[in-house]
């Protein structure tokens, strides 16, 4: 009976360790990226602008997606698209596309991945100094218009 218990004990000891070394990683609550969109949806509708708001997980899965009434076809794409980038590369899509047109060397980012839509509306979404995934708004008539809607999503939740 001794060994039998010895042997039970040995046999869990290395899995409780192994259970304790297990990698924690910062995510985006479901919550917070529907809060976000959502915001980011009344933002653009407030200046009359029907759009589509995509919010990513840090993986580039779609996480959320929410589409205006009468918002363009093309915006779903589009809005996707600039999640995905903004939470791929950590940056805001205005800004790459500066970064692309000031270093014509770095051009071939437009076709490092086909999910990559490096125009301004695209935001990552971080929250303290995690990088959780990323925000798109397609269908303003501006990237600026997009990119601002985007930023009114990320501060209804806190996010940088």
């Amino acid at each position: 009976m001794t060994r039998i218990t010895a042997l039970l004990v040995a046999l869990a000891i290395p899995a409780a360790a192994g259970a304790q070394d297990l990698p924690t990683a910062p995510y985006l609550p479901m919550g917070l990226a529907l809060t976000a969109a959502q915001k980011a949806v009344d933002a653009c509708a407030a200046e009359g602008h029907n759009v589509t708001v995509a919010v990513v997980e840090r993986s580039g899965a779609t996480k959320v997606l929410l589409k205006a009434d009468n918002s363009g076809p093309h915006t779903v794409g589009s809005a996707t698209g600039k999640a995905f980038t903004a939470a791929a590369l950590g940056r805001d899509t205005a800004g790459l596309a500066t970064f692309i047109a000031e270093n014509p060397a770095n051009a071939g980012l437009r076709d490092m991945d086909p999910r990559l839509v490096i125009q301004a509306g695209g935001l990552p979404v971080k929250i303290g100094d995690a990088l959780v995934g990323g925000i798109g708004v397609g269908g303003a008539p501006s990237g600026d218009v997009d990119a601002a809607c985007a930023r009114a999503g990320l501060d209804a939740i806190g996010a940088e």
